[in-house]
């Protein structure tokens, strides 16, 4: 009986400690009036420890959540700057502790969408994840197959699928990658995965997507992160790399401004920066990882897809402004993933916006989508999901169990739209080509 009162103490006391570094935090939301004004508050993050949820734009306000360490720096700018806001939510404990108990309720629902497989009533840990994907070898080894790609900074195992009716053996099928959570606090991103993992594995409904393509799926791209979101600090973005100063406090690098394309022009070298692109290109483990299994494929690397949230936007490169060279055709593929994804959604929910990213959302430099790009994807994408019921604010990032299922199913949707264009595109590559040699 003792045991048990310890342990349930220390549990209480873990989740006490993991709101509490939260206390006095605010989350502001900013009205710019023009370029000038967006360009000093976004600007910010390089200058002090802000992180900033939605970038402000004229006629689109922006959302920055502020500590109490730096509220009254973060307040003087913008105040002698003439910025207009407001605050958004004062009470971020509360909603933690909501979110909490919404999704401890659910996890205790048997769900019955999978005679085989995870349920989409909750958001799954690192182990549970990695364990499945082992499992779904073991079960169907004609055509899934786990592949350990490497270890996190510390020591976590990442592991993705392969699936492929050949065995990624036939050189003539494109491969399409998909991967989430990058961004350690962006939940709501592994259902995604998930689901287009039952859809493809265990509920198959549409043979084509299996036979005519290889896939590679990557749930938890970065796992430190996602743990320490669950355990430490709910909203950590970060991997949880440590020791890259000496005397330096501050922990992490932002994978998702890592990679090896415009590295660090819109960026910060502040080690307490949430978008902190780390000491160089792919100095992180996890975005070797990636950059390697794009190498290994891109000779056939068709189409990929980093999944992020919060926005309800499909996203193209360059984030520097730039065009790809096949700009129009991710313009044309993305709109028709996104009126795919419109046709199913919430009624609350707004409609996904289609663009380049500095364009659609701001300029950012070193991420994931612009590299494969460059490094042999035909088209690559960053996915934002919508958040719950289109809130914005705290529950940009938190989950209700009644959307899990909803986001994986409406994703999906998407992806499929997309990825039949692209593989249409890629044949038809093939067969000109064939027609060339005979």
């Amino acid at each position: 009986m003792y045991n048990t009162v310890f342990v349930l103490c220390l549990s209480f006391l873990a989740v006490l400690a993991k709101y509490e570094i939260y206390e006095g935090h605010t989350l502001y939301n900013i009205v710019v009036k023009d370029v000038e004004q967006a360009k000093l508050v976004n600007g910010l993050e390089k200058q002090i420890p802000i992180d900033i949820w939605m970038y402000a734009m004229p006629g689109r306000p922006g959302q920055v959540f502020v500590s109490k360490e730096t509220e009254q720096k973060f307040l003087d700018v913008v105040e002698n700057a003439d910025i207009e806001y407001s605050i958004l939510t004062d009470n971020i404990r509360e909603s933690l502790e909501l979110e909490k108990e919404r999704l401890a309720a659910a996890a205790k629902r048997k769900s019955e969408r999978s005679s085989f497989g995870l349920d989409f009533d909750t958001i799954h840990r690192y182990e549970v994840v990695d364990a499945y994907l082992t499992e779904l070898s073991i079960r169907f080894p004609h055509f899934v197959t786990v592949e350990s790609a490497g270890n996190s900074f510390e020591g976590r195992d990442i592991k993705y699928l392969k699936i492929s009716t050949t065995h990624f053996q036939n050189n003539t099928k494109p491969v399409i990658m998909l991967q989430s959570l990058l961004h350690a606090r962006e939940w709501i991103t592994l259902p995604a995965t998930l689901y287009a993992i039952e859809k493809l594995v265990i509920d198959i409904t549409e043979r084509d997507l299996v036979d005519n393509i290889d896939w590679i799926i990557l749930p938890i791209a970065n796992p430190d992160g996602y743990e320490w979101s669950h355990t430490d600090a709910r909203f950590w973005r970060k991997n949880r790399r440590n020791g890259l100063l000496p005397g330096d406090s501050c922990v992490g690098v932002d994978p998702n401004r890592n990679f090896d394309v415009f590295w660090g022009n819109n960026s910060s070298d502040d080690v307490c920066s949430n978008t902190f692109h780390g000491t160089s290109a792919f100095s992180e483990p996890e975005t070797a990882i990636i950059r390697d299994i794009i190498l290994e494929h891109s000779d056939r690397l068709e189409m990929y897809m980093d999944i992020h949230s919060h926005g309800s936007m499909i996203l193209y490169g360059f984030g520097n402004g730039e065009l790809a060279p096949n700009g129009l055709e991710l313009h044309v593929v993305g709109v028709a993933m996104a009126q795919a994804i419109d046709q199913v959604k919430w009624v609350e929910k707004p409609n996904y916006r289609v663009g380049n990213f500095a364009a659609v959302l701001y300029p950012a430099s070193g991420f994931s989508s612009d590299w494969v790009q460059i490094a042999g994807a035909t088209l690559s994408y960053t996915y934002e999901l919508p958040s719950y019921r289109g809130q914005s604010g705290v529950n940009g990032f938190l989950v209700d169990p009644d959307f899990i299922v909803q986001a994986g199913y409406e994703t999906w949707e998407g992806i499929k739209a997309g990825v039949r264009q692209a593989t249409n595109k890629f044949y038809n590559r093939v067969a000109e080509k064939e027609a060339i040699l005979r």
